[in-house]
């Protein structure tokens, strides 16, 4: 008996002895701890906005990619510094199931295109690709300097950020501004949301995009406001299920999808849906545009809740898009069907507020405007509507009236 007690007290020692051991190790890989925030002044960055803090930036990167934990790693930017860091790329993938990059300081580029260290043609400043569970946020900037970059006619220059080739991203509360081109590229993704960004630049920065959307599917754009010298957001080839809620754009070019079919390309976008946008001195609102000679489609779209404050052209489907002086005609176009245009309201700068410019061999099919009031800048009711091959119904209240289509009697329809 006496034997049997010692041999269970053994026992229940050993097994609290490994219990310890075992929570021990588990503690170690699951709770935040020094070992899973790589801060770059860790790794030799300077942080003072005129050192080269690359190379900082790359080895906080690899240790942070390199960790396996089933908490987050995270890349650490901090508040109160600037970095100046050159063209670089944050690859995958990585040995953690998600990974964090927290932006808290300003990042800024050089400031001048020959101080620019690029590899190759120098297309994105920043590139993040191949990753699995990207977190990327703070409140912090990221500094394009891009007024140099604008006075140089003909030249590529670099958009600011990209994240290409890579699902289950979540970026939130960052800030962009004046960067040399698009500010924000989405490429070859699945399963984006973007919340609370901010984007800024002036409004003669030429093709500086705010959010540009290719090649992805199941992409939530919500909470953000953008101005700069081109679409607030563009929506390009091989992009699905596309939503947007909360939008504030001015200046600035709009939110549109494409454009399509350049160079007779076959361009697809579907399901894309855009609410609660305010448009504040844009050139255009919601706009479609696609070139001639172009094939693919553009369907199942809609703009749904949008104010217009003074945009030039609040509506607007234009199937003869054209960005320099020759363009040539051509019989094959873009499809653009089952598309809807849902209480809008405010005013237009331009007589013409509704404008569907479509092709005679490829009409706009399954258009529909519903509850529609856009007067002119100083309250007036005496906007207009240019219609041209296009098929669909019009519902509701018509400020200005959209006579090709047909009018229906059904008040409560949705589609």
């Amino acid at each position: 008996m006496g034997n049997m007690k010692v041999f269970l007290s053994i026992l229940i020692v050993g097994m609290l002895f490994l219990s310890c051991l075992g929570r021990s190790k588990s503690d170690s890989d699951e709770s935040p701890s020094s070992t899973l925030q790589y801060n770059v002044l860790d790794f030799g960055a300077a942080g003072d906005g005129s050192h080269d803090d690359t190379n900082a930036f790359m080895k906080a990167w690899k240790a942070t990619c390199k960790m396996a934990s089933r908490i987050p790693p995270t890349m650490v930017i901090p508040s109160g510094k600037k970095f100046l860091i050159q063209p670089v790329e944050f690859k995958g993938p990585c040995n953690s199931p998600q990974i964090n990059v927290q932006i808290s300081g300003e990042i800024v580029a050089p400031k001048k295109p020959s101080d620019w260290k690029c590899k190759g043609d120098c297309h994105v400043w920043m590139l993040f690709k191949d990753l699995t569970g990207l977190n990327l946020y703070g409140d912090g900037s990221i500094h394009g300097q891009g007024q140099k970059w604008w006075e140089k006619k003909g030249k590529k220059k670099p958009a600011a950020m990209q994240i290409e080739d890579s699902k289950n991203v979540n970026v939130a509360n960052l800030n962009f501004k004046d960067n040399p081109r698009m500010h924000f590229i989405l490429k070859q993704l699945q399963s984006v949301y973007v919340n609370n960004v901010t984007i800024v630049a002036p409004e003669k920065s030429p093709n500086t995009d705010g959010i540009h959307v290719t090649g992805s599917t199941n992409v939530t754009i919500e909470n953000c406001n953008i101005g700069t010298g081109d679409d607030c957001i563009s929506i390009v080839d091989g992009s699905s299920y596309v939503r947007g809620s909360n939008i504030s754009c001015g200046p600035g070019h709009g939110v549109s999808i494409g454009s399509l079919g350049k160079n007779g390309a076959d361009d697809r976008v579907e399901h894309v849906e855009m609410r609660d946008i305010v448009f504040t001195n844009t050139q255009n609102g919601a706009r479609i545009k696609t070139w001639q000679g172009g094939r693919g489609y553009a369907k199942h779209i809609k703009f749904e809740r949008v104010q217009s404050n003074g945009a030039k052209n609040p509506i607007i489907i234009d199937q003869f898009y054209c960005d320099h002086t020759k363009c040539t005609d051509h019989e094959s176009a873009v499809q653009i069907e089952d598309v809807t245009f849902r209480k809008f309201t405010g005013t237009s700068k331009k007589s013409v507020a509704v404008k569907f410019s479509c092709s005679k061999t490829v009409p706009c099919r399954n258009i529909i405007a519903e509850d529609i009031y856009l007067v002119s800048t100083d309250g007036k009711e005496n906007t207009s509507s240019i219609c041209e091959n296009v098929k669909g119904t019009i519902y509701g209240r018509q400020v200005p009236k959209v006579s090709c289509l047909m009018q229906s009697d059904d008040s409560d329809h949705h589609n």
